[in-house]
């Protein structure tokens, strides 16, 4: 057991230094600093391989779940007459939880694996190296964009998560359940805040940074060729969903005291 914290709170450190190092290099690649210019063409590659190309999958599952939601709790609604207020439920349960995190754990799969894979095989082709050998810091070239085209995207996914859960759950409403769309989106818009959406987008933006982060980080540490990649990768995916679960405790339990 102790060698297991030892090992968390090694990970932890040695992600939260490269995120730190991520954003100081970050700030300046966004002034263009001389020789430390941000790679937009790169980023732009990035932002398209992690948001864009993930909007289908994460619309399916979101929609799904926003389904599956309204049908497990109709039945208990409506022994208490009260059937309309599936709308309610599934209305906070996806702004403020369901929609960051099922997003942000779709994409750990989607873009956080690839981004270890990735650079695993770039240090064990040498590349990293080749990099440093003409003078090009690996974490601006590589890291940065990637960190941000990650944080940045799971900001925007979630918002398309949150959208496909409210309408999976209406299209059960409409057709199953006898929720006219109008009484569905009146009530849903009546009971989602200001707040609550919002609280979904910082947890989001933090998963983000987490998903890239972890998996630059895994990426980078490779050693033992294709075997090590292999490992790698696996272990992005489990230590990020085990990291966003926990972090996730974190925020609601900070926002439940806070009143949020």
């Amino acid at each position: 057991m102790p060698g297991m914290i030892k090992g968390v709170l090694e990970g932890v450190g040695s992600v939260g230094i490269l995120l730190s190092e991520t954003v100081v290099l970050a700030r300046y690649s966004l002034l263009h600093k001389q020789g430390r210019r941000m790679g937009w063409g790169n980023l732009w590659v990035q932002m398209d391989r992690v948001g864009v190309k993930s909007i289908p999958i994460v619309a399916l599952v979101l929609g799904c779940i926003g389904a599956i939601l309204s049908l497990q709790t109709a039945p208990i609604l409506r022994d208490f007459g009260q059937t309309e207020r599936v709308a309610d439920l599934i209305a906070i349960a996806v702004t403020r939880e369901l929609g960051p995190l099922v997003a942000a754990v779709v994409l750990t799969g989607f873009a956080g694996a690839a981004i270890a894979a990735e650079l695993g095989t770039m240090v064990v082709g040498e590349e990293i190296e080749a990099l440093e050998s003409h003078a090009i810091d690996p974490i601006r070239f590589l890291v940065v964009p990637r960190v941000i085209a990650t944080t940045v995207m799971t900001v925007c996914i979630t918002v398309v998560a949150d959208v496909s859960g409210i309408v999976g759950g209406a299209l059960v409403g409409q057709f199953v359940l006898g929720i006219d769309f109008a009484t569905y989106f009146g009530r849903t818009f009546d009971m989602i805040k200001n707040l609550d959406f919002l609280t979904g987008l910082i947890k989001a933006a933090v998963f983000g940074a987490m998903i890239a982060g972890i998996a630059c980080h895994l990426g980078l540490s490779v050693r033992g060729g294709a075997l090590g990649v292999g490992s790698a990768t696996t272990r992005t995916v489990v230590n990020t969903i085990v990291a966003l679960i926990a972090v996730d405790l974190l925020f609601t339990t900070a926002f439940y005291f806070l009143g949020w």
